[in-house]
């Protein structure tokens, strides 16, 4: 059961940030128009998670992580079974052999364009 201190939903999370809220919820839709219903959503205290049979997407407030140096409201993360070096994205992490995870400075809910929409939906097929 969640405590006071744990958030328990995304408003919860981004409490502080209206913008980052805004731009969780129009990530949310994102992964839903690009997914359908095949997705579970867990908000745990750091970050929203899209799963498939593992979790593909993430979106969460930077100031949670360790990357406080970010200026954006809002970071959006995808798991490929490759790495992207789109200039888009800031960082990548190689957690396991199979996996890399990518993350995007997300400062305005335009930013989630098509570009976003296929990796989210390459991430999605990959968790599957």
């Amino acid at each position: 059961m969640p405590t006071p201190a744990t958030p328990s939903t995304p408003e919860d999370l981004f409490a502080h940030s209206p913008t980052g809220l805004t731009i969780c919820r129009a990530f949310a839709t994102l992964v839903a128009e690009v997914t359908g219903d095949d997705v579970t959503t867990r908000t745990t205290k750091t970050q929203v998670a899209f799963r498939r049979r593992r979790g593909f997407a993430f979106v969460w407030p930077p100031w949670v992580g360790v990357r406080d140096h970010v200026d954006a409201p809002a970071v959006v993360s995808f798991v490929l079974p490759r790495e992207d070096r789109s200039p888009r994205i800031e960082q990548v992490a190689h957690p396991t052999s199979t996996a890399w995870t990518h993350h995007v400075e997300v400062r305005d809910p335009a930013e989630l364009d098509d570009e976003v929409a296929a990796w989210v939906r390459e991430a999605y097929d990959a968790a599957g």
